[in-house]
């Protein structure tokens, strides 16, 4: 699946990350089931503060959780995250290695999230996709991870 972007007026490809006898990680991470209908019924309970709350804490768990991950994978491959880290320096992306989503400007086109589904079987930890491509329950995170030095984020 190659997956094209611009970056510098040049023409790339997400697989220009990966290198000969290579490895790539895909995840999902997801708050779990269930948040949705509970934001739904604070609503219809007129709980419009503890709703949107819920809504925030669960979307905010699933990235803390895909950023741990992605961290700990940068640590299995044998290139951790340098003692000092700060926590503003890994929301800058100022790391070795990248993961890239699907609808974001690396791979906007969400049917990539097809093939990862395919891969990973996420239905088996409750997220399934709907029929546009969107993830169910909302609060979750899937992943393409390359740790190619070179790999960057960008915006269009």
């Amino acid at each position: 699946m190659k997956t094209e972007f611009r970056l510098f007026q040049h023409d790339f490809f997400l697989t220009d990350y990966v290198l000969d006898d290579d490895h790539v990680a895909l995840f999902v991470t997801t708050a779990g089931q269930g948040i949705r209908s509970r934001v739904t019924q604070l609503k219809e309970d007129g709980d419009y503060l503890r709703s949107h709350v819920l809504a925030s804490l669960a979307v905010e768990t699933a990235e803390a959780a895909a950023e741990w991950l992605h961290m700990r994978l940068r640590a299995l491959w044998g290139f951790p995250d340098p003692t000092g880290t700060s926590s503003r320096d890994r929301l800058s992306g100022r790391y070795r290695g990248k993961r890239f989503s699907f609808g974001y400007p690396a791979c906007p086109d969400l049917k990539g999230q097809r093939q990862l589904f395919t891969a990973l079987r996420p239905k088996e930890i409750g997220v399934e996709l709907t029929e546009g491509d969107m993830m169910d329950p909302e609060a979750t995170v899937s992943a393409i991870v390359f740790h190619h030095p070179d790999a960057r984020y960008f915006s269009v």
